[in-house]
């Protein structure tokens, strides 16, 4: 299986840069830097072209970021680009992540066993919140199949099919990348993890994170996290009563 790597790094964060090149020489794939869509420096039209409201169930209670919309353009780009290189699949990997590479090495070694059947396979930091099924290991790394897909977008192996199916599948959005990625119920592909996976979050020791918040009264802090928590309820619902395959994509 041939295989190659995209760091995304974005160009102005000059303080992650010598970590996306010391990614791109550790990870043990042929790599490039990616250079991330900067949704800051996008016009208010071509940020509304991308994002819609209210595409699928549970709607998503917040207004999308614009860093969150840069985000979700540099991963299509990806799985676009995808398309035209040989690579059987790719390892998307974010600029500000770590890497112990004695357990990295490991999980990636067992998610490349299994990419073909599962398509997705995210190099998971955070354990998951519902039950999993364990799906194979190597040494103390878990391949995990959780009934609620995990977030965040570190790191994670991608088929070039899932690629072409989640492209596809979002030519408009209304949620985060990750997010979009959890909900399996509306895109047919479940995420699997791998537990441990040699992936750090080491964003704070660089800079923080690019995808800034607004400062919010504590009000509407309290909104924020009752509808979060609501949302998270309508995931674990849906994710119940998802009709997605355990296997990768349907191709009946």
């Amino acid at each position: 299986m041939q295989l190659c790597a995209f760091v995304l790094h974005l160009t102005r964060a000059e303080k992650r840069r010598a970590n996306a090149r010391d990614l791109k020489e550790k990870c043990g794939l042929p790599a490039e830097i990616w250079p991330a869509v900067d949704g800051a420096a996008m016009s208010a039209p071509d940020l509304r072209s991308s994002v819609d409201a209210g595409l699928f169930s549970p709607d998503y209670p917040f207004p999308l970021r614009v860093g969150e919309i840069g985000c979700f353009l540099s991963h299509r780009q990806i799985w676009g680009e995808m398309q035209v290189r040989e690579a059987n699949a790719a390892l998307i990997i974010e600029d500000d992540a770590g890497l112990d590479m004695d357990l990295f090495d490991r999980a990636l070694e067992l998610a490349t066993a299994n990419i073909r059947d599962l398509g997705y396979i995210q190099f998971q930091t955070r354990a998951p919140r519902s039950k999993a099924r364990l799906i194979d290991t190597n040494g103390p790394c878990k391949l995990l199949l959780p009934d609620v897909g995990g977030l965040r977008t570190t790191a994670q192996l991608v088929s070039r099919e899932a690629a072409a199916h989640l492209l596809n599948a979002s030519a408009r959005f209304d949620r985060p990348v990750d997010t979009f990625v959890q909900s399996h119920w509306h895109t047919g592909l479940r995420p699997a993890m791998i537990l441990p996976s040699g992936v750090l979050e080491i964003a704070g020791q660089l800079d923080g994170s690019t995808i800034q918040a607004s400062k919010k009264s504590l009000a509407e802090k309290l909104t924020r996290e009752v509808k979060r928590g609501l949302y998270r309820r309508s995931v674990r619902s849906a994710s119940r009563h998802s009709t997605a395959p355990r296997t990768g994509l349907d191709h009946d």
